[in-house]
């Protein structure tokens, strides 16, 4: 059965998640290893899960926003590495689906390979002596034009899903201009390597290794697109990162509840579900996964439902509903762990996972500075 032959989002949703159940049993696996799972992702392309964002005139569906953060939530709850991976494949496919920002031909031979093969991309922009790309620092990966295309040259950090990735797109300055441009990497290309250097503690199973590139020759039209670094419209995919983390929040919460109403120790009659402390705990839980759900689908509602100028104006409540996912999902684990105790310490125990892979949210674009002065700013020109 594959996803793009149902006809509902429930009947999408339900097979997904039949998927998803069996990424948990191997999470802690890969977790401990610090290794990819190929695994899942093998499952996901079986059923046509990386097509789902890409437009029907390509053969795929062109879900909704709130769809996709559904489909993106529900990975999460079984393996935060693998739902924060592929996440960044299905938004960046939805946008430049949308928003026409390639040369048609271009972007209809990439969206034909995913529906196909169900072909993977990523960008890769992060490099370690320019931080985070929306802070606006100019790559210092080079692209060099030739009488027939380019030669690009340099290294990118956190390319998240590096081992399996059938497209990098590479931001890299022009040689010899002001100009900066997002140039498309085929894998297969003499040059192009993976440097395994992603030592992170969180989502140690995403896979995102340094990209090196060499001397990698390039076609004139593999510049898709010139750029501005920092310079950022709206982008409501970016929603898929907020989803990911209230995923885990529930998994966790999930967790806790379970274990305060199934853990009676023999000092008390029943279980600790009944302790006042407890019920408080989980009471907590329950409000910032109420608060954290109706913000994240509230706001992708209305990016479903409204115009470019609107969605334009909507770049600070983007910004303030990962801000307030994220730590919300780093409250609520921590909630967890107090109801579970020293257990969650355990490396058996999927809490203490859970707790690092919320921590990784936190730098995650965009950064929570970036996101308040960008309210304040809002706030400010709302009343003067």
């Amino acid at each position: 059965m594959k996803l793009t032959d149902l006809q509902t989002t429930e009947e999408r949703l339900n097979l997904l998640e039949k998927t998803a159940e069996k990424f948990a049993d191997r999470a802690q696996e890969y977790d401990e290893k610090g290794a990819f799972p190929f695994a899942n992702f093998v499952e996901l392309k079986a059923i046509h899960y990386p097509a789902l964002t890409v437009p029907k005139k390509y053969g795929g569906l062109a879900i909704s926003l709130v769809e996709m953060l559904k489909m993106q939530e529900t990975i999460a709850k079984y393996d935060g590495s693998t739902a924060l991976s592929i996440g960044w494949h299905m938004g960046i496919t939805k946008h430049l689906g949308e928003a026409g920002a390639w040369e048609e031909a271009t972007y209809e031979a990439f969206a034909k390979d995913v529906v196909e093969t169900g072909a993977l991309l990523n960008n890769a922009a992060t490099e370690p002596a320019t931080g985070s790309p929306t802070r606006g620092g100019k790559p210092e990966t080079f692209a060099k034009a030739t009488t027939d295309g380019w030669i690009i040259n340099g290294r990118k950090s956190f390319t998240t899903l590096s081992p399996i990735l059938d497209y990098f797109v590479v931001s890299a300055s022009i040689d010899g201009t002001e100009k900066v441009g997002n140039f498309l990497v085929r894998r297969g290309l003499d040059g192009v390597s993976v440097a395994e250097t992603w030592d992170s503690i969180a989502m140690k199973a995403t896979g995102s290794h340094d990209l090196v590139l060499e001397n990698v020759k390039l076609k004139k039209e593999d510049l898709v697109q010139y750029i501005t670094p920092g310079d950022k419209a709206a982008q409501g995919w970016l929603l898929h990162i907020p989803a990911c983390y209230l995923g885990i929040a529930k998994a966790a919460q999930t967790y806790a509840v379970d274990f305060a109403t199934t853990y009676s120790p023999s000092s008390i009659k029943g279980t600790i579900s009944g302790f006042p402390a407890v019920r408080q705990k989980i009471g907590e839980m329950e409000l910032r996964i109420l608060e954290s759900s109706a913000f994240l689908y509230t706001v992708a509602k209305k990016w479903d439902e409204n115009d470019e100028e609107t969605r334009q104006s909507m770049k600070p409540e983007l910004g303030a509903v990962k801000l307030s996912i994220v730590n919300n999902a780093l409250e609520t684990v921590d909630l967890a762990m107090r109801i579970v105790g020293a257990r969650s310490l355990s490396a058996k125990c999927p809490l203490q996972r859970y707790y690092r892979d919320v921590r990784a949210g936190l730098h995650n674009p965009p950064m929570d500075d970036m996101t308040i002065m960008a309210l304040a700013a809002n706030s400010i020109e709302k009343l003067t």
